[in-house]
């Protein structure tokens, strides 16, 4: 069973992952509106995967005889002037929810809910993916991103991105 804390926190997690969905969606608009369609694409893709999380969490609280409570999701709140400016904000964001899974993990851990720990350890492990990502793409756009050339290569790199549902099943 779990405990009064967890499941608060499991559901505040929901919507923080469609927070994320939205945040993503935002960056890719701002992508599409400097016609660079492979950083459009790499931010859609990225905003599937928060929303896929998001039901994922849904899922195992239902799984587990709990109610999800939806909350309103914020809009957005980020500016963006420079094309590297959404790939900073992204890997900050990245770094926010690992922190926020280790919360969870952590209340998990007090109340001996093995069962809430083995969901998050697929989390666990998204989440140094994802940093490692956003933290690559950054330095890649550091190197080349000046360049025009460089620019055209890494947009159409991103663009090569292919949508894969997560393979966690509960």
């Amino acid at each position: 069973m779990l405990s009064k804390k967890v499941v608060e926190l499991l559901n505040d997690q929901v919507n923080k992952e469609f927070y994320s969905a939205y945040l993503y969606l935002d960056m890719a608009n701002y992508y599409k509106d400097e016609n660079l369609d492979g950083f459009y694409n790499w931010y859609k893709i990225q905003a599937q995967e928060e929303r896929d999380h998001a039901m994922l969490f849904m899922e195992y609280l239902q799984q587990n005889g709990q109610s999800v409570t939806l909350e309103a999701i914020g809009k957005p709140d980020k500016e963006f002037k420079e094309f590297i400016d959404p790939l900073k904000v992204g890997a900050e964001h990245e770094r926010y929810v690992t922190g926020l899974i280790h919360n969870i993990y952590d209340a998990a851990y007090q109340d001996k809910d093995f069962r809430t720990m083995q969901f998050l350890d697929w989390f666990v492990k998204e989440q140094a993916e994802e940093e490692d990502t956003a933290d690559s793409l950054v330095r890649k756009f550091e190197l080349f991103g000046s360049d025009a050339k460089g620019l055209y290569m890494l947009d159409s790199e991103l663009a090569g991105r292919t949508y894969n549902a997560p393979s966690l099943t509960l």
